[in-house]
């Protein structure tokens, strides 16, 4: 009989149902197009054996003007540079903490650091100078400044715990000396609820926030009858101290240490019961306090990061602005820390370099410098033209300030050819450089139109990209327009089975360009997940859409390096940079990734792992699935097949029945495969294209099969 070709579209559609989507492919995961034709994506290498502390949320490459290159990653924890197959610590240090004295035990690890209101908590990082080492314990003064510490406890506001990589010699109280450095804090890992007065309910009330990890049995004590702290699923969003209440239960805590509710006192209202694993936990709000709410979010920890000629400018969101000058001496720079750039606003939002004019813009800023009480969400502030430490106006210089009217606050802006874009959680608005005496023209271009997170704008061939507040993609390429999406509701939708967007961490999206491939990626987390762990891809020259489960936090294109870099974060992960004393998994740590490398995932050491890459079509049938078919062979068309692939054939006799394969499938094919025979038979058949080991790649062409109508039975 003669071959039947199945014509396939590129591109996914995931807005109709599998009998709907004849001739288009309905899922996938690490897949691309090109040319029209579906093919397994490149891999990636770890670029060294180091992982950082905690997850990225900004990278940035650029280069000197001797042409050395650089690499800037901002996490939630510390900003690093990767220069030449090492990374360098450069986090800004805040107010130092001088006349620090010791606390010992002896045989134990822990030390307590006394400082009057030293306003550390713990997760903080910090290094110390200027040691005289507590008297009889066993140290020396390299034991507490060769590395980074991290706040273990804090037991008050006037004390602090930290672990030794050894213990002491003896018990001293109150000895020694120190100066503590405290590293800028960017901020928490993901985003947490607010707090505030008013907020709750007149008298007193609860908020469901967690569960219990482990059961609680009706004694005095902790998690499983024993101790003294409590164990949950998770306590973001939990108060440093306070009351839960589970069940009819009322329990205070003091403290918290990772996931442990710590200080515990059961039955703290008179009431005390069993509790089974996984039981609801409440966060009680007494009359007068102020109360936690689920309409007041705080936004992850994130990064700006950008260049002025040859300085790195990194600024913390709402918080302030720095400044790293890799041009003293290469050697000398990689080991100095950035600083503070001078009169610049102390909390903004985010900040970009205007390249065309080279003044630093710093958006969602404060009204009054160096006040950060006075900040607005919607106010752009902008440095003298070649002077990034003047940001107030006068006759003789082109300093100045504007005010956005539109929505509520600012979240990101992206550079185009010669114009800046900027984004409020509604709006959009065009800023351009036009010179003395007004500098920039403002204008709005779009309204219902806000982006959802500070990174997730993108610039590319003449037209910025974004993904929208509220969902749906966006586009401005002189007029702001929604742009078609073919997995809209599987990427925006919570319904169901259908798990969307987590739009209240919306600032953990990260859009990136790979401009090999002609694709803009953007990575978000999914309802219900704390970190990044999806991706949709838009190919904007061939106009498909596809889905997978890449996780990156960051991304930069090809540009200064030949191929994309790239970070992940592991949840649990333990760091290795910088060396922490007393670093736990709670911070989790992030690799670097060379993209487009190869055909597998392939690890520091060169260890192999595949890349599980699969695509799979809707249903297709004959007379409209009037009559059964007999699909007896079919002919592999691979444009490109190295190593095996996998060819399923999956078959159902009515829409609402699961799809089950073959009976001989799945099928290996090689590169030498002529045909393969099937005896495949159903009213609907799809296909399913796929590798499971490593070194496999592959490119597929069209679907060619023997295919005759048959009888029911």
């Amino acid at each position: 009989m003669p071959l039947t070709n199945v014509q396939i579209q590129p591109g996914f559609n995931k807005q109709v149902t599998e009998t709907g989507a004849e001739g288009q492919w309905t899922n996938g995961d690490f897949v691309r197009f090109r040319y029209g034709l579906p093919e397994k994506i490149g891999g990636w290498t770890e670029i060294l054996n180091k992982t950082l502390v905690g997850a990225a949320r900004d990278q940035f490459i650029w280069a000197d003007l001797d042409g050395r290159r650089y690499a800037a990653i901002g996490t939630n924890k510390l900003l690093v540079i990767y220069y030449e197959g090492a990374f360098y610590d450069i986090t800004p240090l805040g107010t130092s903490l001088t006349s620090c004295t010791f606390d010992t035990t002896n045989t134990s690890l822990t030390v307590t650091v006394n400082k009057s209101a030293h306003a550390l908590e713990p997760g903080d990082l910090f290094t110390f100078t200027s040691v005289t080492p507590p008297v009889g314990a066993g140290y020396v003064a390299s034991d507490f400044e060769t590395n980074t510490f991290q706040v273990v406890t804090v037991p008050d506001s006037d004390t602090f715990t930290i672990t030794m990589a050894a213990a002491a010699q003896t018990t001293v109280s109150a000895s020694g000396a120190a100066t503590v450095n405290p590293y800028v804090k960017p901020g928490s890992l993901g985003f947490t609820y607010g707090f505030g007065f008013g907020t709750g309910l007149w008298g007193g009330g609860q908020q469901v926030f967690g569960t219990l990890n482990g059961a609680l049995l009706d004694d005095n004590n902790g998690t499983g009858g024993t101790g003294t702290s409590i164990t949950l699923a998770s306590t973001t969003g939990f108060p440093s101290s306070g009351t839960i209440k589970v069940g009819a239960e009322f329990i205070s805590y003091t403290g918290i240490s990772t996931n442990d509710l710590t200080g515990i006192t059961r039955g703290a209202a008179g009431t005390r019961s069993a509790h089974a694993n996984g039981a609801g936990v409440e966060i009680f709000t007494g009359w007068g306090d102020a109360s936690l709410s689920q309409t007041l979010t705080i936004d992850p920890a994130s990064w700006s990061l950008d260049n002025f000629g040859e300085k790195l400018i990194a600024t913390v969101k709402n918080g302030e602005s720095f400044e790293w000058n890799p041009i003293n001496s290469n050697s000398s720079a990689l080991t100095t820390r950035a600083t503070v750039i001078s009169n610049a606003p102390t909390a903004s939002v985010m900040s970009l370099v205007s390249d065309r004019d080279r003044h630093l813009l710093m958006l969602g800023t404060e009204t009054t410098i160096g006040t950060p009480g006075t900040q607005d969400k919607m106010f752009i502030r902008f440095s003298d033209q070649e002077n990034i430490s003047d940001y107030t106006p006068t006759s003789v210089n082109t300093a100045g300030t504007f005010r956005l009217d539109s929505g509520t606050k600012i979240v990101g802006a992206a550079k185009g050819k010669d114009y800046t874009l900027v984004l409020t959680d509604n709006s959009a608005y065009v800023i351009q450089f036009v010179g003395p005496p007004f500098t920039f023209s403002i204008r709005q271009v779009g309204s219902n139109c806000g982006a959802i997170g500070q990174h997730s704008i993108k610039y590319v061939n003449g037209a910025v990209y974004w993904m929208g507040e509220s969902g749906g993609f966006f586009v401005y390429d002189g007029t702001v327009k929604a742009l078609p999406c073919l997995v809209e509701d599987f990427v925006f939708t919570n319904k169901g089975d259908n798990l969307g967007v987590n739009y209240l961490n919306g600032e953990s999206v990260f859009v990136g360009l790979n401009h090999l491939y002609e694709e803009i990626t953007w990575f978000y987390p999914k309802s219900g997940a704390d970190f990044v762990d999806r991706c949709v891809t838009f190919n904007y020259q061939e106009g498909s859409w596809t889905t997978g489960s890449l996780a990156r936090t960051t991304w930069v294109d090809a540009n200064l390096y030949e191929v994309p870099y790239a970070t992940e974060f592991n949840s649990t992960g333990t760091p290795t940079f910088p060396i922490i004393q007393g670093v736990t998994n709670s911070n989790g740590a992030t690799t670097y990734y060379a993209h487009e490398t190869g055909n597998n995932q392939v690890d520091a050491e060169g260890n192999k792992t595949a890349i599980p890459a699969f695509i799979e079509s809707g249903d297709f049938n004959l007379g409209d699935g009037e009559v059964f078919m007999s699909m007896r062979r079919f002919v592999p068309d691979f444009k490109l097949i190295t190593g095996n692939a996998e060819v399923t054939i999956n078959l159902r006799n009515y829409s609402s029945n699961a799809s089950t394969s073959s009976p001989l499938g799945p099928f290996t094919v090689t590169s030498s495969t002529d045909k393969v025979d099937t005896r495949a038979r159903g009213r609907a058949a799809s296909v399913k294209i796929a590798n499971t080991s490593t070194d496999q790649n592959w490119r597929y062409g069209t679907f060619r099969a023997d295919i005759q109508p048959d009888g029911m039975r």
